[in-house]
Parts: structure tokens; sequence; C-alpha cells
């Protein structure tokens, strides 16, 4: 009996703290675990260890970065080839990179971590969340997209040049200040999206619902 008495008392107040969050909050949070999910099983079924991610996004990064780095200013010599990395399964590498050579010397490799679909996933995910219309939506998304996928190849391409020309400076250009950027421009991107969204018929309603 006291077993079920603190139950009951716990699972009220949890029910009431629900309550008082507002229901746009609420469905966003929901929507978000339901895409979480999702995506999760889409990947761990059909794109993990699979070599589509490489073909379709990690390759096409590295000879992005490439054509951007043989055109600019006077640099050139680059190239981009495929090469194994990780471990072997069934006597061949389970992992696809791009790694980038300037001049016959190997100066970075593009893993799929390195790709740029974690943020474009992340992106994609807040607005499908969001409320708004599907073509307010398909567009933000398309647009998105784009500008995430040809940041990350300007990431690669300012990796690289300050591997080549200020090598002591990679780790933290690798790991803190590119990073930075580059989840900084997706937040920028979720925010100019969400600024013309009104929540205030949710937020109402939710209100109501509260005080009755």
């Amino acid at each position: 009996m006291v077993l079920e008495s603190f139950v009951t008392i716990e699972m009220t107040k949890l029910s009431s703290f629900k309550n008082k969050i507002p229901l746009p909050i609420r469905l966003f949070i929901g929507k978000a675990f339901l895409v979480f999910i999702i995506w999760k099983i889409v990947y761990g079924l059909f794109l993990y260890d699979s070599p589509l991610i490489y073909q379709i996004l990690t390759k096409h990064v590295g000879e992005s970065s490439v054509l951007v780095l043989n055109n600019l200013g006077d640099l050139s010599g680059f190239t981009a080839e495929t090469e194994g990395w990780g471990s072997i399964t069934d006597g061949e590498l389970k992992t696809q990179v791009a790694a980038i050579y300037h001049s016959g010397n190997k100066v970075l490799y593009i893993a799929d971590a390195c790709n740029g679909l974690s943020l474009m996933v992340l992106y994609v995910g807040f607005i499908i969340c969001m409320p708004s219309k599907f073509s307010r939506k398909l567009k933000y998304i398309l647009i998105g997209l784009i500008i995430i996928d040809a940041f990350n190849i300007l990431r690669c391409v300012g990796l690289i040049y300050v591997h080549e020309y200020f090598n002591h400076y990679f780790d933290f250009a690798h790991h803190h200040l590119f990073k930075a950027i580059v989840y900084a421009l997706t937040f920028l991107l979720m925010t100019v999206y969400a600024r013309k969204i009104s929540l205030k018929p949710w937020v109402s309603f939710s209100i109501v619902c509260f005080i009755h």
C-alpha cells in the first residue's frame, strides 16, 4: 500500500509538471524524440558501414575541396583519392575515406564523420519539428542543406590550408575553431527559419487548458 501510494503521488507530480509545460514545447519535444528514433533506426539498419554515405557525400566533399583549392589564388597540385580506413572484415577495409594529397604528400583524411551529415540531420530534424507550412519547410531544408554542405567544404579547405601553412594551429582549428563555426552557422540557419514562426495561438491554447 505504501509503495502504491508513493507511485501514485509521483505520477501525479509528473503529470502536473507535464501540464505546466506549454503545448508547443511538448509537441516539439515529442516530434524531436520521434525524429531521433526514426533516424537511429534508418542509420543503424541501412547506413551504418554502408558505402552509400561515402559515395554520395564524403567523396563529394573531398573532390569539391580539391576543386576549390586548385582554383584558390596560387594554390595547385591538390588531388583527392579514395582509400580504405578502419578495421578489416572479410579481407576488406570496412570504411572508405577521401584522402587529400598536395604534390604527392598526404594532407588530410575526410571520413564519413567529417562530411557534414550529422549537422544536416540536426538541421532537417529541427525544421520538421517546428510548426510551419510544408512549402516553407521544404524551401528552408533545400537552401539550408546547400549552405551547410558548402560551408563544410570551406571548412575542409580551411583545414587543409592551415595544415599546409600554419601547421602548429591545425589541432586547435580542427577540434575547436572550425567545429564551433559550423555549429554556429547551423544554429543561425535554425534561428532564421524560426524567427517568423508565431507560437502565440499555441501558447494561448495551452494556457487556457492549464487554467481549466
